[in-house]
């Protein structure tokens, strides 16, 4: 898949022509308003994980006692790590 950066003027110039090319070509159009990402336009193929997906996966695998100590550990150090993002409504 191919991203692309544009800005929203030529986006909205070229909409159906854009729209084509994410449907046709699977090319994703990230928009920019002044400069900066502010909307994407990508195709809706896209596969997305959710919650509930990644626990029947995770579900279905075995691991092995060090695997799942491994994982585990792994796990906390990310959730340690990551911070949510910032809420842009507060």
């Amino acid at each position: 898949m191919r991203k692309t950066a544009i800005s929203v003027t030529e986006a909205a110039r070229n909409f159906a022509d854009c729209v084509n090319r994410v449907r046709y070509q699977n090319v994703t159009f990230v928009l920019l308003r002044n400069g900066s990402p502010v909307a994407r336009l990508a195709p809706d193929h896209e596969k997305t994980c959710t919650g509930r997906m990644l626990a029947e996966a995770l579900a279905k695998v075995k691991l092995t006692d060090e695997e799942a100590r491994t994982w585990r550990r792994d796990l906390r150090t990310a959730r340690k790590t990551l911070k949510p993002p910032a809420d842009k409504w507060k």
